[in-house]
């Protein structure tokens, strides 16, 4: 007896056959994509296997290299200096970034909003080296009295405490070299995610009643929200590994210091990389390399955290 149609096997169509265009581009996203893990895998191998002999070393082969006898004891003030100068320059840099990618995506005309952006980005392509001798030459004498002002008005407050620096290389100017070198970063981002914003979603406000800036805060900055913060995270990780600026404008040293106006601060791990490594030898060498593997730790965490809140904010993106 013959089954019924509903219940007879269904005979699938057979797949076509992939082109080998789409071939090759599937296998190229694949090996690009293992190419960066591996890459990454093999420096964090490269830093612990080279690292090993600095952290288990007789403190007293490391006082012979030139290095305090502890590594933790020096590596903690170069810790501490990289992460606070990094934080001071991205609450510098973020608010006027912000601002500059509002103005051109919302509020400057289109032509001066086209020259403004090629402005911007151009600021990006300038090295690392240009702003330090900037920084050293031009802006750490130039703001020294406003230090000296600070000190004697805010001293109260142990941000701006004394004695003060004569010669304006400080914690501060290095801060505000590494903002001035992350602003293009976090403002040609956030412009673009900023004009990625829904059309209708602005008009929305706009016909229900409100200006341009409510527009912009019921609208524009909660869908650029994940946008902003990804921004920052790629210029706090530039901040984070900055080093001839840092090591041309900052005169450090191993100390934890909270104050910004004083000529003894922490220098950054990059930078301390950078001044020592040309003298370094034996056991030195292991010692900065093991300062290396700390600020790579340093990275992978603040990016671990921002993929984090990104993906809680995953309600407000333009995916979504």
């Amino acid at each position: 007896m013959t089954a019924p149609a509903s219940t007879a096997t269904k005979v699938r169509a057979p797949r076509a056959p992939r082109r080998p265009a789409d071939r090759i581009f599937s296998g190229s996203t694949v090996v690009a994509g293992g190419l960066i893990l591996a890459i990454l895998a093999a420096v964090a191998i490269f830093l612990v296997a080279q690292s090993i002999p600095a952290v288990i070393a007789d403190p007293a082969d490391i006082s012979l290299s030139g290095f305090p006898d502890s590594f933790w004891q020096y590596v903690g003030p170069l810790a501490f200096g990289t992460v606070y100068a990094a934080a001071l320059a991205l609450v510098m840099a973020l608010p006027v970034a912000i601002g500059i990618a509002l103005f051109i995506s919302h509020y400057a005309p289109r032509r001066l909003a086209a020259g403004l952006g090629y402005v911007i980005d151009l600021l990006a392509a300038v090295p690392s080296v240009v702003f330090g001798l900037w920084g050293s030459i031009v802006l750490a004498p130039a703001v020294q009295p406003v230090y000296a002002w600070m000190a004697d008005h805010l001293g109260w407050f142990p941000l701006f405490a004394g004695p003060v620096s004569g010669t304006g290389r400080t914690l501060l100017t290095a801060s505000i070299v590494l903002a001035v070198m992350i602003l293009p970063i976090i403002t040609a981002l956030s412009r673009e995610v900023f004009l990625q914003t829904p059309t209708l979603h602005e008009e929305a406000a706009l016909a229900l009643g409100a200006t341009r800036w409510e527009m912009i805060q019921v609208a524009v900055l909660p869908f650029g929200r994940p946008g902003i913060i990804s921004a920052s995270m790629l210029g706090l990780g530039r901040a984070l590994g900055e080093t001839m600026a840092v090591a041309l404008v900052l005169s450090p040293a191993l100390v934890i210091n909270p104050a910004i106006l004083t000529s003894t601060n922490s220098s950054t791990i990059a930078a301390n990389i950078a001044l020592r490594f040309p003298e370094a030898h034996d056991i030195g060498i292991n010692t900065l390399i093991a300062t290396g593997l700390v600020l790579f730790v340093i990275t992978l965490v603040v990016n671990s955290i921002a993929r984090i809140v990104i993906n809680r904010r995953k309600a407000f993106s333009g995916a979504n």
